[in-house]
This record gives C-alpha cells, sequence and structure tokens, in this order.
C-alpha cells in the first residue's frame, strides 16, 4: 500500500492544482533547514512567539485546552494532553505507535490531488494525529498550531482526526509565522474520520505574513449521525491562498456545516470554498461565507453541494462587501442535483456599504471611517452554531479579536 501511495506521488510531483495561482514549489527551502528544540510547555517559548499564538487562539498557557501541539517549519516542537479520552500526537511516533493508522492515510485526500499533496506524502513524515476515544466528550479543546519560524521554508504537515462512535471532539488550530519571516510556503493535508454518531468542531484561524503561499488540503468521511462543523477565519494580508475541504456525506443523517469569515488586504489572492456531497439518506450541509475586499486584494469564494441521493437539504450563502474599485469578490455556487425529493438552495449577495447606514453612524458622533469600521465588524461577525457555551464564547473571541482594527 505504501509503495503504490508513493509511486502515485511521484507522478503527481508536478500536476498542478485545479483551481487557484501555480505556485513553483521548488522555489522554497524543501529540506527542513535546522531541528527545533523540543520543549515541554508553549509557555517555554519567547514571549514574542507567545503573543503571536495568542492572535490565532492559541492559549500558551494551556489554560481552557485539554492538549497543545506546535509544529515549528518541520519540527515537532511541542505535544502534551491532559485529557484521558482524547490521544494527540505527532505522526511519527502515531505512525510508530499503531499499524492500522496506515488504512486511513490518503483516503480522505488523494495522493495524487495536486503536487501539492504529492510533495507532502514524499517530503518528511510531519503533522498531527488526534482520536477521541469511542463515547468520551472532551468539553475542553485541543489546540494546534503550524507555525513558520524560517525565511523561505515550504512546511508541509499531514493530519489524521478521528472521532469514533458517538465521541465528541473541539479543535482550535491557529497557523501563523514568525515576525521576521516575509516569504514562505505551507502545504497542509488534513483527513477527519467521524464514526457513527461523533461530532468534531474545527476552528481555524490564519495570520500568515504577507508574501505567504498557503495549500490546505482537507477532506471529511462521515459516519451515521455524525456533525461536522468548520469555523474558518482570515483577516490578514496573504499572498494567495487555496482550499476547497470536501465533506464526503456518507452517512445516513449526517450533518456539515462551514462557516466562514474572509478578509482580503493588499493584493491578497483568497481563494476560498467548501464542497459537499451528500450521499447518506438524510444528510445535509450548510455554508456560510462573509467576504470583505479591500484595497487590491481578490477574493473568490466558492460552494458546491452536489446531492446524489434521496431526501438530502443543502443550502450555501455568500455575501461580500466590496470596500475598494481596486478590490473585487467572485461568488461561484454551485448545485448539482443527481436524486428526487431533495432540496438544494443558494443565495449570493456582492456589494458596498449602504451610505444612510454610515450617515446613521456619523449622526451618532462616530466619523466616517469609524462608522464603516464598525458596519464592517458587524458584517464579519456571524452567531457561532453547534458549540457548548463555553467553546462557543471563546470562538466568538477569536472572531472579534480577528476583526479588531478594521
Amino acid at each position: 500500500m505504501l509503495r503504490n501511495t508513493l509511486e502515485r506521488a511521484e507522478k503527481a510531483k508536478k500536476k498542478k492544482a485545479a483551481l487557484g495561482e501555480d505556485v513553483n514549489i521548488e522555489e522554497f527551502e524543501m529540506e527542513n533547514p535546522e531541528e527545533h528544540e523540543e520543549i515541554d510547555s508553549l509557555e517555554d517559548l519567547p514571549k514574542k512567539a507567545q503573543e503571536t499564538l495568542l492572535k490565532v487562539g492559541v492559549e500558551p498557557s494551556g489554560e481552557g485546552r485539554s492538549g497543545s501541539f506546535l509544529q515549528m517549519d518541520q519540527s515537532n516542537v511541542c505535544t502534551n494532553c491532559q485529557s484521558e479520552s482524547v490521544e494527540l500526537m505527532g505522526m511519527k511516533q502515531a505512525l510508530d505507535k499503531y499499524d492500522w493508522l496506515q488504512d486511513y492515510m490518503w483516503k480522505a485526500v488523494q495522493v495524487d490531488t495536486d503536487k501539492y499533496t504529492a510533495q507532502t506524502a514524499l517530503g518528511e513524515t510531519s503533522g498531527y494525529f488526534i482520536r477521541s476515544l469511542p463515547g468520551s466528550k472532551e468539553v475542553f479543546p485541543i489546540q494546534a498550531c503550524m507555525f513558520i519560524g524560517d525565511e523561505n521554508v515550504a512546511q508541509t504537515a499531514h493530519n489524521i482526526i478521528i472521532a469514533e462512535e458517538n465521541s465528541e471532539l473541539h479543535i482550535i488550530t491557529g497557523c501563523s509565522t514568525g515576525s521576521d519571516v516575509l516569504s514562505a510556503m505551507h502545504v497542509g493535508v488534513s483527513e477527519f474520520y467521524l464514526k457513527k454518531g461523533a461530532k468534531i468542531t474545527f476552528t481555524m484561524v490564519h495570520n500568515w505574513a504577507e508574501q505567504v503561499e498557503v495549500r490546505p488540503r482537507t477532506g471529511i468521511i462521515m459516519g451515521d449521525d455524525s456533525t461536522y462543523i468548520s469555523n474558518y477565519i482570515l483577516t490578514s494580508p496573504v499572498r494567495t491562498i487555496q482550499a476547497y475541504p470536501t465533506a464526503y456525506c456518507q452517512g445516513e443523517n449526517s450533518k456539515v456545516l462551514f462557516q466562514s469569515i474572509l478578509s482580503g488586504k493588499k493584493d491578497s489572492v483568497l481563494d476560498q470554498g467548501s464542497r459537499a456531497i451528500l450521499t447518506g439518506k438524510n444528510s445535509s450541509a450548510e455554508m456560510v461565507t462573509r467576504a470583505v475586499s479591500n484595497d487590491e486584494s481578490q477574493i473568490y469564494t466558492r460552494g458546491h453541494l452536489a446531492g446524489r441521493s434521496p431526501d438530502v437539504k443543502g443550502h450555501l450563502e455568500c455575501m461580500g462587501l466590496v470596500l475598494s474599485d481596486d478590490s473585487m469578490i467572485y461568488s461561484v455556487p454551485e448545485l448539482e442535483g443527481a436524486a428526487t425529493d431533495m432540496e438544494l438552495s443558494h443565495e449570493a449577495a456582492v456589494g458596498k456599504i449602504a451610505e444612510e447606514e454610515v450617515l446613521y453612524l456619523m449622526s451618532r458622533g462616530l466619523t466616517e471611517e469609524e462608522a464603516a469600521s464598525m458596519i464592517v465588524r458587524g458584517f464579519l461577525s456571524m452567531d457561532i452554531t453547534g458549540l457548548p457555551p463555553e467553546l462557543a464564547s471563546e470562538t466568538k473571541k477569536m472572531i472579534d479579536l480577528s476583526v479588531k482594527g478594521m
């Protein structure tokens, strides 16, 4: 199996992605520039690095978290877990510990999808493994951080997340770069497996440097009565990002919710979407995106709902605000129906800030800039559904922190 996977990856080494700008991977340093020293706690990091982690929702003290993982460049720098119901470790350690883990590798995401997945398979093993034990309900989230500390690095990570039957798992992941990093590349392959009755909430905050190329590749395979909730937040400049996570709702009554908050700044190119393949009876999907373009940024928001079984439901919604004549938002909703008795719908709207709203707030004592900023923050803030009150509050705080100062 491993040999066949590597052969497929080798053949796809130069395969361009179907969407997004093409990136020359060879321009970045593929070998690990240096092994970063392991630490026992995120509090052992320099103060500046801890402040960077806080900006993406990663708490260095570990307070309110059940475990922490940090990958810096290609090195597993920190792994600790206080929960008895969750396993957390680096992928190298997990593959050594569990022979059966190979059965999950490259099933939710195909190794030959493009050159980014191929390079992840051919390069050094990295990333994290998270598994919630059967029947467990861990309240506090696991936090994981992908951090680029060296200039011109191509960071890769292959993550496997498994929620066993009737378990509940919360993950907060933040991705960022060191303050002195100008240019780099990140490729993150994440495969989620939800067994019968399982639930995963996955909240991701990106805060990259302005010249970082980002190519996440995510697949979610869902069993009967399972639920997957994704919250994605990007409000800082980045060179380009292209992501199209796909949920395979194979189980009966499986449900998926994608919520995305995007803010394009400077000359960033954001190509962000989500897709749900609805094959399980009574499976459903909802996709909600809020996007704001400024400066010379370009934002492409995509949503694809494919109903391939009776009695499935899906809705996608994209709302965008264009704040600069030199920026743009391009919304691409797709509905695909291949069965009877199903409901698929979409709504999309792109516009500008209503002048009467600005005038009203100015009449209450705000400047024009303050009024516009308040409207944008309100537009980007969305209700977080399906989370425990403590985690919903934490996620809302992360969103508010991300849009602060806009």
